[in-house]
């Protein structure tokens, strides 16, 4: 079992930057990949950015130049730096954590960004 905590969400204004984090209970080598995802009212669950055991990272195309995925790897922790925020990218934001062992998420923490 993997506990994945989240903090640094809130209501920031349209141009604002949030930096979300993410601890993970176990250590982030034994994941393949950690990463955040978002999920707007009445829409899928999606991918916003990850970063693989290999330090590789992936974004989406709506926050490429506007985001900053990075790890501290001595406290397991993923950080999601989020500047140039836009309206479009108020929802929850989900960590997840995926191994051998399995997937875990996090319990989401609120993005809001006002026009």
């Amino acid at each position: 079992q993997v506990q994945l905590v989240e903090s640094g969400g809130g209501l920031v204004q349209a141009g604002g930057s949030l930096r979300l984090s993410c601890v993970a209970s176990r250590s982030y080598f034994s994941a393949n990949v950690m990463g955040w995802y978002r999920q707007a009212p009445g829409k899928q669950r999606e991918l916003v950015a990850v970063i693989l055991r290999t330090g590789n990272t992936v974004y989406a195309d709506s926050v490429k130049g506007r985001s900053t995925i990075s790890r501290d790897s001595a406290r397991n922790t993923v950080f999601l730096q989020m500047n140039s925020l836009k309206p479009e990218d108020t929802a929850v934001y989900y960590c997840r954590w995926a191994g051998t062992s399995g997937e875990y998420w996090g319990q989401g923490t609120q993005v809001t960004v006002s026009s």
